[in-house]
Order: structure tokens, then C-alpha cells, then sequence
């Protein structure tokens, strides 16, 4: 079994540490690497080519922001996870527009961490409860001013929505062509149809996009709790 090669970029020698021992009990984790602050991180990803990279938003040197997107436009393969203690709108969705796959909160990192590595890990999103909370609300409150557009959308086949949520719940491009009875090929010229006429290029910016337009089954009641 393969391990999820992982790189933490922090600039606290204790909360990498602890990073360590935590994810060193997951048979399929492996931390390859470390770096403590945001440049460092770029010159290790290049180095190392780690599968994520846990990283802090405020560290010296280069912040965690620059690095995400420095990162990203060097190699867009390698996954983001941010890492931090700032539990507010600004950050979340700076740091999902700079490409991190997800956000977690380091007063939660025992409990969410390790879910979210796998979730990321396979080409999803994580948001913890509240960030969800703010991504709905966020979208709910473009609706009340009439800022989300449609006319993308309106350009979608029938199948290619169809084809748009089963990436977004995390369906491989094998397993849509067996539930709908197509080839792996026609599979993918559907998803580079859809990106081309969304302007999206990742499978993240999907899950994104899918959720703004409420194609996934979310339980609202729940997030906006």
C-alpha cells in the first residue's frame, strides 16, 4: 500500500512535532519533510514532491498564502491542506482562492486532520463545519443580489450536469462510465467540455462550483446550524 507522502510547512518546531507523532500513527501517512517557513516550503515541494503539504498561513520569510500559490502554479498536482489557527471568513476564502484544497483548524487538527488528509488525498474538498457554514452563506447571500451568474451553467448538456455532480461526490472517470454506461474516453471529453465552458481546471474548483449551484446532496439545516 502505497503511503500519502506528506510535507509540514510551520514555523513552530513544537506543532511540528506533535504533527509528527500524530500522523505517524496512520499506516498509509508519511511525513517526508518539513520546512518552517513559506519559502522553504516551495524549494522542499520541488525537492521532495510530497502529495500534500500541511501548511501554516503565518510564517516568516514567505507567507503560507504566497507559498500556496507559488506552489500551485509550479505544480498543480500537489494538494494544500492550510493549517492554521484563524477562524474567520477572510482566510478561508483567500486561501481557497490561492488553490488550497482544504482548511482546517489547528485546535481541531486530533480530530479532523487525519479525515481531511484523505479527503484531500483523493481529489476532494475539506471544509470544517463553520468554513462550510460560510461557504453557504456566502453563496445564499450572492443569490440575494443576483450575483451568481448562470449563463455558464445554462451552456451545460443535460449530460455533462449529469456527469459534473458525479465528479463532484468523488466518482472516478471509471466508475461514471460504468454507471453510465459509457466509455472512459467519452468520461473525460465530457469533464474537459465542462471546465472549458466553467473556466475551471481543477477537480477541486468542480466540488467547488457544484456546491454553489446546489447540485450536491448537503444537509443545510445541519451546516447552518
Amino acid at each position: 500500500m502505497s503511503k500519502i507522502k506528506i510535507l509540514l510547512a510551520d514555523d513552530h518546531a513544537i506543532l511540528r512535532a506533535g504533527l509528527v507523532r500524530l500522523l505517524g500513527e496512520e499506516e498509509d501517512i508519511e511525513v517526508i519533510g518539513e520546512a518552517e517557513n513559506g519559502r522553504e516550503a516551495v524549494q522542499k515541494v520541488q525537492e521532495l514532491h510530497p502529495d500534500i503539504v500541511l501548511m501554516d498561513i503565518g510564517m516568516p520569510v514567505m507567507n503560507g498564502m504566497e507559498a500556496t500559490k507559488q506552489i500551485k502554479k509550479r505544480d498543480g498536482d500537489v494538494k494544500i491542506l492550510v493549517l492554521t489557527m484563524h477562524d474567520n471568513e477572510e482566510y478561508l476564502f483567500q486561501v481557497l482562492q490561492a488553490g488550497a484544497s482544504g482548511y482546517v483548524l489547528k485546535k481541531a487538527a486530533d480530530s479532523d486532520l487525519v479525515n481531511a488528509i484523505h479527503v484531500v488525498n483523493r481529489g476532494d474538498c475539506f471544509l470544517y463545519p463553520s468554513a462550510a457554514k460560510m461557504v453557504v452563506e456566502d453563496y445564499l447571500e450572492k443569490l440575494k443580489h443576483g450575483q451568481e451568474p448562470s449563463s455558464s451553467f445554462d451552456a451545460l448538456t443535460d449530460r455533462e450536469r449529469e456527469i459534473l455532480t458525479l465528479v463532484a461526490e468523488g466518482y472516478t472517470n471509471r466508475e461514471i462510465a460504468e454507471t453510465l454506461f459509457i466509455s472512459v474516453k467519452t468520461v473525460e471529453t465530457h469533464k474537459a467540455n465542462i471546465m472549458e465552458k466553467l473556466n475551471l481546471h481543477k477537480r477541486a474548483e468542480l466540488v467547488r462550483y457544484a456546491i454553489r449551484k446546489g447540485m450536491l446532496q448537503v444537509d443545510f439545516d445541519e451546516v447552518l446550524d
